[in-house]
């Protein structure tokens, strides 16, 4: 049995009823400090890791992520505060993407990372280049003006896990069953805010859907909307509308496990040794957003949004074709059949 499972059975002995709702359990296997799959340290990405991201495939994307982020400080006026804010930042390969297409104009850097373990990687990437904070709330106070950027931030957020039983919501904890493994049972809401989220929730599936509720994600952007700086915001992520989020097709949810490039349902095996992930509902994302005064810029399918991104740089080739690996990486970055689906972009004006 390996140490996080040890851990996580005491836990569930301590509660009186011996369950846990998923997004405690979901946490502990991401973020456990010494046993999480991501709370030890940078995982490693693309080939030789258990996923591809946006930014594994190469400097592209950070280069016109700046360039939208250059756009928006000459919009503002080119204010001496005006600070790129990354949160997500992993081992700061972004960051330096990012900045090696700023060069040495006067733009600051910022993180936001809580894990010491994080900070110190990013730290022998990227130098003095960036500082850090460790949570949104230390922005109330500033930057006055800013661009932040995120990719694949929310759908690793911890979910509550929630099934229709043909009359009501009811949520999906874990329990231990008597041998070494865990599953899934029924049971009552486990906290008010979850109660008052399953309000927004289609009443008319067939009985045993299973949809995420990510309490975390609208908690997050409550959060970003109170930071002090005026600018946008980048939010780059797997993600549904909410039509296509409630879908029959999806009964089961959409919590997925990754290892080694491979994707099941098995979420609750192997913890802490395999990334968990879900879609992240972007309607839902959006309107929360609005309801806290950040509006919709843009929102689409990665392929459009980076496409549309990359006019600048596509016309400052001056009809020269970039060299064959940038072309790659646009192509990998754009192209529906890879990641230009997969993935959507939400920019919000703040």
């Amino acid at each position: 049995m390996s140490s996080l499972s040890q851990i996580l059975r005491q836990k569930l002995a301590a509660t009186p009823s011996g369950r846990l709702p998923f997004a405690q359990v979901m946490e502990l296997a991401l973020y456990h400090p010494d046993h999480g799959y991501y709370g030890a340290g940078p995982r490693k990405l693309g080939r030789q890791g258990d996923f591809f991201t946006s930014v594994s495939v190469g400097p592209l994307f950070g280069r016109l992520l700046a360039m939208q982020a250059l756009q928006e400080w000459q919009t503002l006026g080119e204010p001496e505060d005006f600070t790129l804010i990354e949160q997500g930042a992993h081992d700061g390969q972004l960051a330096e993407d990012v900045l090696s297409e700023i060069g040495d104009r006067p733009i600051r850097y910022l993180i936001v990372e809580p894990n010491p373990r994080y900070r110190a990687a990013q730290a022998q990437r990227l130098g003095d280049r960036v500082r850090w904070v460790e949570s949104l709330a230390e922005l109330k106070t500033g930057p006055g003006h800013g661009f932040f950027l995120c990719n694949e931030l929310p759908d690793a957020f911890p979910v509550h896990l929630v099934r229709w039983n043909g009359e009501r919501w009811e949520e999906l904890h874990v329990e231990a069953d008597g041998t070494e493994d865990l599953r899934f049972i029924p049971g009552d809401l486990s906290c008010e805010e979850l109660e008052a989220e399953v309000q927004h929730l289609p009443r008319d599936l067939e009985s045993g859907h299973v949809l995420e509720v990510n309490l975390a994600m609208l908690a997050w952007i409550r959060d970003l909307a109170q930071a002090a700086f005026r600018g946008l915001i980048f939010i780059a992520d797997y993600g549904l509308d909410a039509e296509e989020f409630y879908a029959d097709t999806r009964a089961s949810g959409t919590i997925r496990r990754y290892h080694q490039h491979q994707m099941d349902g098995h979420v609750l095996e192997n913890l802490g040794g395999c990334d968990l992930t879900t879609h992240i509902n972007f309607t839902r994302l959006i309107d929360e957003a609005a309801r806290h005064g950040l509006a919709q810029r843009e929102y689409g399918l990665q392929g459009r949004v980076l496409g549309r991104m990359a006019m600048s740089w596509i016309q400052s080739l001056e009809g020269n074709p970039p060299d064959a690996g940038t072309m790659r990486q646009f192509q990998s970055l754009t192209h529906p059949a890879l990641m230009g689906r997969s993935f959507r972009c939400l920019v919000l004006r703040k």
